[in-house]
């Protein structure tokens, strides 16, 4: 087993690991996303409520979620393993003229550690509370269940502008790390060819400024237009 722990503690096998579970993340974030827009829906929480209960105690989803903190954990610690290794190759900087690289590629260890800590922070405020409500945790009865109210923990959370704000820049932090991050998977993956790596560097773009973007307009509008 030498072979293996040597193989995944090189760059290429950190690298390796980050583009497979970038990739899984990738698909976590969909996922996340589709049941966010539950949010919007007039039906006062009720379709949201019902995602909530089902992502948290449907038996496969509760096992994909370990695999999803793993996952996140792992990304975090290899990514910024990386940067460390790099800086340390490499103590000067990048000069100004050298417009090799872009901005969101020299700077994915920021970005990845401003993700990192919105992430901390997101779970705590919801997923937590969530799972550990206290008694002052309001209810809401659905279709004969009672269920904790999740829909009104996040529009009360909503109306606040600075977490607003707060959310808003964490999602350009996102757009940027998941526009470099999402074609340099595939390049690790071996993906890299004249023809196809165009098509991914584009898909990879609108990935992620779409899908940012889609997660910062929900609290915008919660704040402006949602009564809580």
């Amino acid at each position: 087993m030498s072979w293996l722990t040597t193989t995944f503690s090189s760059s290429l096998g950190k690298k390796l690991i980050m583009a497979l579970t970038g990739l899984f993340l990738c698909t976590f974030l969909v996922v996340h996303l589709i049941g966010n827009l539950q949010l919007l829906k007039a039906d006062g929480g009720a379709s949201f409520n019902l995602y909530a209960k089902f992502m948290t105690s449907n038996p496969l989803i509760k096992t994909t979620s370990y695999l999803l903190y793993l996952s996140i954990l792992g990304h975090a610690f290899w990514g910024l393993s990386l940067v460390f290794k790099n800086k340390k190759a490499r103590p000067v900087g990048y000069h100004a003229s050298n417009n090799s690289s872009t901005w969101n590629s020299r700077n994915m260890g920021l970005l990845g550690t401003i993700v990192l800590a919105f992430i901390i922070g997101h779970m705590a405020q919801f997923w937590w509370k969530y799972h550990n409500p206290g008694s002052s945790y309001p209810l809401v009865t659905i279709e004969g269940e009672q269920y904790y109210d999740l829909y009104i923990m996040v529009i009360h959370a909503f109306k606040e502008a600075w977490m607003v704000g707060l959310y808003v820049i964490a999602m350009a932090a996102i757009a940027f790390h998941l526009h470099h991050g999402f074609q340099s998977a595939f390049q690790t993956l071996g993906i890299n060819h004249a023809k196809y790596t165009p098509t991914i560097k584009v898909l990879g773009a609108v990935f992620a400024y779409v899908t940012s973007a889609a997660f910062a307009f929900i609290p915008v509008y919660i704040f402006l237009f949602v009564k809580g």
